[in-house]
């Protein structure tokens, strides 16, 4: 969760601040980033009165990160949660991230931005599974991301224990797709 502060200077507005400080502690630019909220109070912070603009960003993990990011970890989460304790009412910054990403992704495209250049039609559900937190129909989430047009195949296979795999890139799209209906929970 990195965090900083606005330069007023520099940043034209908090997005803009957001997607600095991203880049500045992480070393990636994220194709996604959104406004999640604002917390704040004079008992978040020990040291006193502090506000709070929190944005989350998409990023896969392959993403590489430059100098300034020898300290950024990735940590799974559990449940709502990562293991680690975070700061102040950071935990409950992230338990708002997760919960909103889980409603966004029942009927958008975000996990999308999560893969790498490359990727196969199972590689792409598991991440909607991994993000849900619950496994899609097959046949059912293969024919929502063609009809999307999100994707598109690439002229390669990918060879595994198993019979070769079509491999398939993002189409070029500024911002996610929307779904006409959520995902069907499971039966």
């Amino acid at each position: 969760m990195p965090g900083g502060f606005v330069d007023i200077a520099g940043d034209r507005d908090l997005e803009a601040c957001a997607a600095r400080k991203l880049k500045d502690k992480t070393g990636v630019v994220s194709p996604y980033l959104e406004q999640l909220g604002s917390w704040g109070s004079a008992s978040r912070d020990p040291r006193g009165w502090s506000a709070t603009h929190a944005y989350f960003a998409l990023l896969p993990e392959h993403a590489a990160g430059g100098a300034l990011a020898a300290d950024a970890q990735w940590f799974a989460i559990e449940g709502e949660r990562v293991r680690p304790k975070l700061a102040f009412d950071h935990a409950e910054i992230l338990q708002a991230a997760v919960q909103r990403l889980r409603s966004k992704v029942e009927y958008t495209s975000l996990p999308a931005y999560l893969m790498p250049p490359e990727f196969t039609l199972p590689e792409l559900q598991r991440t909607y599974e991994i993000v849900l937190d619950r496994p899609l129909e097959k046949s059912a989430f293969r024919t929502r991301m063609l009809a999307a047009d999100l994707i598109e195949p690439v002229a390669k296979m990918r060879k595994g224990p198993n019979r070769p795999a079509q491999l398939y890139r993002l189409k070029k799209a500024r911002s996610p797709v929307f779904f006409a209906r959520t995902f069907n929970p499971p039966g």
